[in-house]
């Protein structure tokens, strides 16, 4: 009879030094023992790629990316082989694997790729032989066959990307928080726990904020049916569960609030001003938050989270686009809460009562967002869970 197999992801609180590394081996062989085929993703130790990249900086003010993603590749890679060690101390077999090695196929992006395929044939090799299997999470390898990184929360889409591609039973997220909050519990202090969320949902607090999952491996769930579990990795907290929509019973019509910061807006004018931004965007290689245009005028919202060189992608994009920086976003998510006018304007309002301008506002039909300055966005996302999720 096979053996049904679960996906784990250890994020770098979680194996920040040699006594918690042992403590998740033990979790996976308890896991291992009661019947499961294991595979692990883990994040880099602790602030490893927080003190990689500011190494990278003292000696570049504006890094290649390329060279970025060679270098923070090592962190992942260190964790991976301590997690086996320490899991072969306690009697079991177990391997490590780079990304490229489990194959986790990218696009050629650097800082930031996008995971086209998984081609996790080695995986599949080692756990017939009943290895537990440790893969180096946040990295693959493009088509040129260069290392690549996905970004900061890259792990959880590695973790994601395989449950899929191995028809995984599940997939847990471990960290040091117990789950999805309906806002960050460190800005809200009302904020609560979330048993349950869709994938829909769940994909609009990532994409908008919300830092407990990465949003790409939401996506990666969304598409494949995968079920998630985002849980403290120490505690017995029964967590958040993102799973399709037909499988989650809730009667919480919102599901939570979320803020941005360090976004960027770039605007054109004139005529063609949407071809000229989307030009001007595609040759830096930017992630595009949200894009808006009249006849005259262009926006095109970023972060800089996966712009690691901005020093120099700046100095390309003076002249070409009027640059704003310092900005910010919150958003409410809810089911059809962008189509509801009276909800949408009652986040005007409570922004207006609290003094918070507005620079712009978008929606989708689970969400609305309230571009500001990157300073008002813990305000702003106080006030709107106090309107809306209390």
């Amino acid at each position: 009879m096979n053996q049904s197999i679960v996906v784990q992801k250890y994020g770098g609180s979680s194996v920040a030094d040699v006594d918690r590394i042992r403590k998740v081996a033990a979790r996976v062989v308890a896991t291992k023992t009661t019947g499961h085929r294991v595979v692990v993703v883990v994040s880099a130790m602790g602030k490893t790629t927080d003190a990689l990249l500011a190494r990278a900086r003292e000696i570049s003010a504006s890094p290649s990316r390329r060279e970025l993603d060679m270098l923070l590749s090592c962190g992942e890679r260190t964790s991976m082989a301590l997690l086996s060690m320490a899991i072969q101390e306690l009697g079991h077999e177990a391997i490590s694997l780079t990304g490229s090695q489990s194959g986790i196929m990218t696009n050629d992006r650097h800082s930031g790729a996008r995971i086209l395929e998984v081609r996790p044939f080695r995986v599949e090799d080692e756990l017939e032989r009943g290895r537990v299997v440790i893969v180096a999470g946040f990295q693959g390898v493009s088509y040129k066959r260069e290392v690549t990184t996905l970004g900061r929360g890259g792990s959880d889409t590695t973790a994601v990307a395989l449950a899929g591609a191995l028809g995984a039973e599940y997939c847990e997220i471990c960290s040091d928080v117990d789950g999805v909050y309906t806002g960050d519990p460190r800005v809200v202090d009302a904020a609560q726990l979330i048993e349950a969320i869709s994938h829909d949902a769940m994909l609009e607090l990532t994409s908008h904020g919300a830092k407990v999952l990465h949003a790409e491996s939401v996506e990666f769930a969304r598409r494949t049916g995968v079920a998630l579990y985002a849980r403290a990795t120490f505690s017995d907290s029964g967590g958040t569960r993102i799973d399709r929509a037909e499988n989650i019973t809730t009667d919480r019509a919102l599901s939570g609030v979320a803020g941005q910061r360090n976004l960027v807006r770039l605007r054109a004018f004139g005529g063609h001003s949407m071809d000229r931004m989307l030009a001007a965007a595609a040759a830096a290689s930017l992630p595009v938050l949200h894009l808006d245009a009249d006849h005259e005028i262009a926006d095109l919202w970023f972060g800089l989270a996966d712009v690691p060189d901005w020093a120099t992608v700046k100095t390309k994009l003076i002249g070409q686009v009027e640059i704003e920086e310092s900005c910010g976003a919150v958003s409410v998510v809810g089911d059809f809460f962008g189509r509801n006018a009276s909800a949408l304007a009652k986040t005007r309002s409570v922004a207006a009562g609290i003094g918070v301008a507005i620079k712009a506002m978008a929606t989708s039909p689970l969400r609305a967002t309230l571009f500001c300055a990157d300073e008002d966005v813990d305000r702003l996302t106080q006030a709107m869970h106090r309107a809306f999720m209390q």
